[in-house]
């Protein structure tokens, strides 16, 4: 297997692609308006306590408060073995907390914050207030877990933190663990220090740009290669990244198969649609339902990975008949999920092919990032047609001319429309016999097709 890393840095944005085997498994982008304030740690200063929904609004110097559940403590590396946390909850208004973003603010919604502090270094998290040691529940090895833990043993480490093993501390040695525990805790303690002087809103720690956070997350023992090249083609070799990431925005995705998903992404609900295509192979109704969706399956969770769509999310799949196929077609999409750096939940799968999971959103998209809102569909994917908007635009001359005695008035529309209203003359001239009013259609060939201008 080749893993590669390739960043690409310009004034305007960062990128960041991880490849294997030639194929785009992640993608980045950071621009330094949009800057990731996740990992950020800020003393905040409450603004408001509701109990109603148990919860705060943290001002932590941001346009938008903080939200802050106060049952909640948790960090960005769930543990069942995660140290103790012994922050207090308790939470007025007008009094200093010290907060981490932990979720980036989407639409109206600030971001979401923790008290449960994390740092995380090449191999470990530190977690100050915490106590002890837990070991990522991404390694699953028995063997290697009880090593890493006789080795946190061996280790004299400070009693007043704790730390969790990342998945990346597999195979490493004492004295590896021992260097980045020693700059955690460094780094915890200066930070430490400059907290009391600072007043509230203000930020303690600003977290790694995104070449940095690339190294330190993705650039393990299978990485053959780390490019950076800070010019405009983003990667000169036989893989043509650029393709690739100008599909990661396409709707439609094709499977080697020639069956293909169709992805729409909502606010808040993501939806995914497995459909056979052009899949030729001679096989029964059944089994090439199977076959199709098993291949969807796992294209399905890169996808997720690949685009990092979060929220609720439906794959459609289609339909199978035996129970066993839907069973197995649920246990390869779990197994492609388990690579999946983001936290997700799996509800199952009904008899209909349908399941229903969700997936941790922390960043805004790629796609939020790249896209804005269409500004000549305002949205919605389709425009009303030239002949709708000739009726609409008949409706509308009949209002504004109802009541004045006009001589002549004009009606200004795109070309398309215009046409269509030539089509049936007959009905202007009702207008302009009834009115006794002479209309000049004035044809506009940069209007917005749904624009009506009378006047």
């Amino acid at each position: 297997m080749s893993k590669e890393i390739l960043i690409n840095v310009e004034p305007q944005e960062t990128r960041v692609a991880v490849v294997i085997d030639g194929q785009m498994e992640e993608f980045y982008i950071e621009r330094p308006q949009d800057k990731t304030i996740v990992g950020n740690i800020y003393k905040g200063k409450i603004e408001a306590v509701l109990p109603s929904i148990g919860a705060a609004f943290v001002d932590i110097g941001l346009p938008k408060k903080g939200f802050l559940y106060l049952s909640e403590i948790e960090s960005a590396y769930e543990s069942a073995e995660a140290p103790t946390p012994t922050v207090p909850l308790e939470a007025k208004k007008g009094q200093d907390v010290l907060v981490q973003v932990v979720k980036e603010g989407f639409g109206t919604k600030g971001p979401r914050l923790s008290t449960q502090i994390g740092l995380a270094g090449r191999y470990l998290v530190i977690m100050p207030g915490g106590s002890g040691a837990g070991i990522s529940r991404r390694i699953e090895d028995d063997v290697e877990r009880k090593r890493l833990r006789q080795l946190f043993s061996e280790l004299k480490l400070p009693k007043d933190v704790g730390f969790i093993v990342r998945t990346a501390a597999s195979g490493k040695s004492k004295l590896e663990l021992m260097r980045d525990a020693q700059f955690l805790y460094k780094l915890w303690k200066r930070l430490d220090k400059t907290i009391e002087g600072k007043k509230a809103p203000a930020l303690i720690y600003e977290e790694y740009d995104l070449s940095l956070r690339a190294i330190r997350d993705s650039f393990t023992d299978d990485v053959s290669k780390l490019i950076v090249d800070s010019k405009p083609e983003f990667y000169r070799g036989d893989k043509d990244i650029e393709r690739q990431i100008s599909k990661t925005f396409e709707s439609k995705v094709y499977l080697k198969s020639k069956a293909y998903l169709v992805i729409e992404p909502t606010e808040g609900l993501v939806v995914i649609d497995v459909n056979s295509g052009g899949f030729k192979k001679k096989l029964s109704q059944e089994d090439a339902a199977f076959k199709v969706n098993c291949d969807a399956a796992v294209e399905s969770a890169r996808q997720l990975a690949l685009r990092d769509l979060g929220g609720i999310i439906v794959i459609d799949f289609i339909d199978m008949e035996k129970e066993r196929h839907r069973r197995e077609v649920l246990n390869v999409l779990k197994k492609a999920l388990s690579l999946d750096k983001a936290k997700y939940d799996i509800v199952g799968i009904s008899k209909f092919g349908v399941v229903e999971m969700t997936r941790e959103r922390v960043h805004k998209t790629v796609l939020m990032q790249s896209y804005q809102l269409c500004p000549y569909c305002a949205g919605r994917g389709k425009i009303r047609s030239p002949m709708t908007i000739a009726i609409y635009a008949l409706k509308e001359l009949k209002r504004f001319l109802k009541g004045k005695n006009l001589k002549q008035a004009n009606l200004t529309l795109a070309p398309a429309v215009i046409d269509e209203i030539l089509k049936d003359k007959e009905s202007l001239r009702s207008i302009e016999h009834k009115y006794r009013v002479k209309i000049n259609l004035i044809s506009n060939p940069v209007s917005h097709l749904e624009e009506v201008k009378i006047a």
